[in-house]
């Protein structure tokens, strides 16, 4: 194994971690509807725990109100509770087969509360991160002790670990940064 195949196969797992991230502060609310704030939503659907989306259509009818239309009918109050019960603060309201859910504007606390969450999860992932470069230089230097690579590539190795570290880190600040600015925007 070299440092390169070292680099190759760290690289996707911090790819990995960046997109879990973005995944995860997808749900958080932002004021705005959109389908992403009830991907955590599961339903009691058939004696199991369903994701949201197998059971109906989500989509956004416009920026404060996004629609679900169910497939059974006999899931729209089982959907209806699941959306009420998922602590996310909305009010969905059952229409035929159809569920309408208002997105209430945020409060400034509740605006606060959710770049704290955004921060945490930024802290988490970033966390992350750094272990991934740690296993890297880990790896590097058994690569080293067992004389597969000289001490020079160990050095430049632990360098690039650092330079993939930082770019993924500075990705994630943007994204953190940019996640803020939608949630505080009134």
């Amino acid at each position: 194994m070299s440092v390169r195949e070292v680099y190759q196969k760290i690289e996707p797992r911090m790819k990995k971690t960046i997109e879990a991230f973005q995944h995860e502060i997808a749900s958080i609310r932002t004021g705005k509807a959109t389908t992403a704030l009830l991907d955590r939503v599961k339903v009691e659907a058939y004696g199991q725990q369903m994701p949201l989306k197998q059971v109906g259509n989500i989509s956004v009818l416009d920026v404060h109100t996004l629609i679900v239309q169910i497939w059974d009918k006999s899931m729209v109050s089982a959907t209806e509770r699941a959306i009420r019960d998922a602590n996310l603060g909305l009010n969905p309201a059952a229409d035929g087969q159809n569920i309408r859910v208002s997105i209430p504007p945020l409060t400034e606390e509740r605006r606060k509360e959710f770049v704290k969450l955004t921060k945490k999860f930024g802290e988490d992932s970033k966390v992350s991160l750094r272990n991934l470069r740690r296993d890297m230089i880990q790896e590097i230097e058994k690569l080293e002790k067992s004389k597969a690579i000289s001490e020079d590539d160990k050095n430049k190795g632990k360098k690039d670990a650092d330079e993939m570290l930082h770019k993924f880190e500075k990705q994630l600040t943007e994204l953190i940064v940019h996640k803020e600015k939608e949630i505080m925007e009134v």
